[in-house]
């Protein structure tokens, strides 16, 4: 009878839910990807956050286990400055990013941060939830197109040949060079940045140093037209 009794309580003990957490600037994204997620049977969106800051605060209070990040968010710091503080302070937490930016630019980045996988978001809905399990069992999660070309990236030992300008730039210059083709200036990113107009202005002359440009004109012209290209992705 005891025996029935303890089989009993085992067969109704339930496996707790993967804890997740939420960051992107964009409400209705966060909303839409909370109920996508919240309807798994093994997984719970337990916080969101607009920002990187408010996502640091939040993370220490709830830990969950994996963290949804944006590359692209609009107040204080970046998507990839947020996972390199993560990896940091919660080392625990895993990160997966969710994106509109290309894969083929940005997921190297991504996992050089401290990422374990990167999934874009006009994937299919079970690819996204394909990587979030992934990635939660430790493993590595990305398109099949961006881990080749990694892996043959790291055959080539990484030869400087084989990359195009842009992926020759810094994260910080990458930054620089996105908010340049949203049309922001030199004070307006020192300001949003937490930069000085000095090191703004430097960044800016190591970009064009590194795409081979003449002056500011083609900078900002080469900027725009790679902003336009990344929004047509």
């Amino acid at each position: 009878m005891r025996c029935a009794m303890v089989a009993k309580k085992q067969q109704g003990k339930t496996t707790p839910k993967a804890r997740l957490f939420l960051v992107d600037d964009h409400p209705i994204i966060r909303a839409g990807f909370r109920e996508l997620l919240d309807q798994e049977p093994d997984m719970e969106v337990v916080g969101t956050a607009e920002n990187a800051v408010e996502a640091m605060k939040m993370i220490e209070i709830l830990k969950p286990d994996l963290a949804v990040v944006d590359i692209s968010l609009n107040k204080d710091m970046g998507g990839l400055e947020l996972i390199k503080d993560m990896k940091i302070r919660f080392p625990a937490v895993k990160v997966l990013v969710l994106s509109m930016h290309d894969e083929t630019i940005f997921a190297e980045r991504a996992l050089r941060a401290g990422a374990k996988g990167y999934v874009m978001k006009e994937q299919a809905t079970q690819k996204i939830i394909t990587a979030v399990r992934k990635v939660l069992k430790g493993e590595l999660y990305l398109n099949e197109k961006v881990a080749s070309k990694i892996l043959s990236k790291l055959v080539a030992g990484r030869s400087e040949d084989h990359r195009s300008p842009v992926e020759k730039l810094s994260d910080r210059e990458l930054e620089v060079f996105k908010m340049i083709g949203d049309g922001m200036g030199t004070r307006d990113i020192a300001q949003k940045l937490h930069l000085s107009i000095k090191t703004v202005e430097a960044h800016r002359m190591h970009i064009r140093e590194k795409l081979k440009l003449e002056n500011g004109s083609e900078l900002l012209q080469q900027a725009i037209l790679w902003a336009q290209e990344e929004k047509q992705r």
